[in-house]
């Protein structure tokens, strides 16, 4: 298993011969902060799987969508509520309608869908769309999206509250699967909260690895929460991505 870390969310991840790309969007969407990461190049092929989370501007880009032309066997798993922002007029006007929309499949929270021998779990994001569990040649992969415990300073205590309820509820319904690679979100600027949901996931999911995302480019706090006393028994299981492109080969999975 290959995991190549884009940017931000972004990771293509590499198994059995075919590829799953989560949460793509082109690096410089965001001016406050730029990112150069590059899709990787595969052979023309490769049975190509585009995850998208959700229709915010840093985990999903419309640029996905030309990649069909490189590649005639990829399948896009999109949220439903991209559906809305594309819309067939979208399709229409980039003349992409009649070879794209077969490829996509959209996708509600708490679904189960099968698409060619892959089985995709969605749950229901704190923020806005689907969190995603894939599972393909015997490996599941989960990607959270924007599925986090945000805890938020200065906002109303029911809003936070809601937050907590929801996320445990979600990752509560994984609980004591077996995960064996865990894209979950670590934001710095939740600060004193920023590990509230990589710890509970932690704790209740028995993921083989975890690679914390959504972190704006603060890569230091992967070190620095591996670092922590009461993480020393799992350190090895967090891996540390620090730059835009770093692969990663997981051999014993």
């Amino acid at each position: 298993m290959k995991i190549t870390y884009i940017h931000h969310s972004a990771f293509c991840v590499e198994t059995g011969g075919r590829a799953f790309v989560f949460d793509y969007y082109r690096g410089d969407y965001i001016p406050s902060c730029v990112y150069c990461g590059k899709m990787p190049e595969f052979p023309a092929d490769m049975p190509v799987y585009v995850f998208a989370s959700h229709e915010h501007g840093d985990h999903f880009d419309v640029e996905v969508l030309k990649w069909k032309e490189k590649y005639p066997n990829i399948r896009y798993i999109f949220a439903k509520e991209i559906k809305r922002k594309l819309g067939s007029s979208f399709l229409r006007r980039s003349g992409l309608e009649e070879t794209i929309k077969e490829s996509i499949t959209y996708v509600k929270p708490g679904e189960l869908y099968h698409i060619d021998d892959i089985t995709i779990e969605t749950l229901l994001s704190t923020d806005s769309g689907v969190a995603f569990l894939v599972t393909a040649d015997g490996k599941t992969v989960y990607h959270a999206g924007d599925l986090n415990w945000w805890r938020w300073e200065g906002e109303p205590e029911k809003d936070n509250d809601y937050q907590e309820k929801t996320y445990k509820e979600q990752i509560n319904l994984i609980s004591g699967r077996k995960i064996d690679l865990a894209f979950v979100v670590m934001d710095p600027r939740q600060e004193e909260d920023r590990y509230l949901g990589i710890d509970y996931f932690r704790e209740h999911v028995q993921a083989e690895y975890i690679v914390p995302m959504h972190m704006w480019k603060h890569y230091e706090l992967v070190q620095e929460y591996r670092n922590l006393p009461e993480n020393q028994k799992d350190r090895e299981r967090i891996l540390c991505m620090e730059r835009e492109n770093q692969e990663i080969v997981l051999k014993e999975i």
